[in-house]
């Protein structure tokens, strides 16, 4: 029998929005949809990081139009435990062992992913070890400062996607948060893609590199890194 795949997933350690009395934290599906693809064909051992270690909040937003599966998870009591012992970049000693790093979105990941350069160096040694680096929604603001060895940003002319600023404004956010997470992709110099209709399943692979658009793509980036896997 063949090791079993390391998976490591980022989540945030943002609880609120630093200058408002706004909740914040990871968005519960984007982290749910995508680890039930890889339980359902098994040969995965997950990881859990976040920038503080210990606790990730649980943006309590994301329980609107929760689906089942979302409960299911909420109630596993392994599951929550794992998102409540997160560990800390500094415990990651070889990122090598792990074949893909998964950014989890939630707003509170603007305020604690772009600038952790533990996290970015991980992740480019994960992608220039050829495992692969993804993301989902605004875990791509994760993605932001990943440089590689010859000084070139991850990003820089590839296929991403991530949350669109039609959907940052559909939702009423978008004069709450420093930045858009659409914008800042382009201006890192990413070929920025979108689906026809916010809100849409939408997953792109470039190569390493496998994003999801919004909530509902945390199972398509599952899928996408299977089928990469699987070649």
């Amino acid at each position: 029998m063949s090791p079993a795949k390391k998976i490591l997933v980022v989540v945030t350690s943002c609880e609120k929005y630093p200058e408002i009395a706004r909740p914040t934290g990871i968005w519960l599906g984007e982290v749910v949809h995508f680890v039930d693809q890889l339980r359902k064909i098994g040969g995965f051992e997950i990881d859990y990081v976040s920038p503080k270690g210990g606790y990730t909040p649980i943006d309590p937003h994301s329980f609107t139009d929760a689906a089942d599966i979302d409960w299911k998870y909420y109630h596993d009591r392994e599951f929550m435990n794992k998102l409540g012992q997160t560990l800390k970049p500094e415990n990651i000693k070889d990122p090598k062992q792990y074949t893909a790093i998964y950014y989890v979105g939630g707003h509170g990941v603007i305020w604690d992913f772009p600038e952790n350069k533990d996290l970015a160096r991980i992740a480019a040694e994960i992608y220039e070890n050829g495992g692969y680096v993804t993301s989902v929604c605004h875990g791509a603001l994760g993605l932001l400062n990943i440089k590689l060895a010859n000084g070139e940003n991850l990003i820089k002319g590839k296929t991403i996607t991530g949350f669109s600023n039609e959907e940052e404004k559909a939702v009423g956010l978008d004069k709450l948060v420093p930045y858009l997470t659409e914008t800042e992709l382009i201006s890192k110099g990413a070929s920025y893609v979108k689906a026809e209709s916010p809100f849409a399943e939408y997953s792109v692979v470039d190569g390493h590199l496998i994003t999801g658009q919004n909530p509902a793509s945390g199972g398509a980036v599952g899928k996408n890194l299977i089928k990469e896997l699987s070649k």
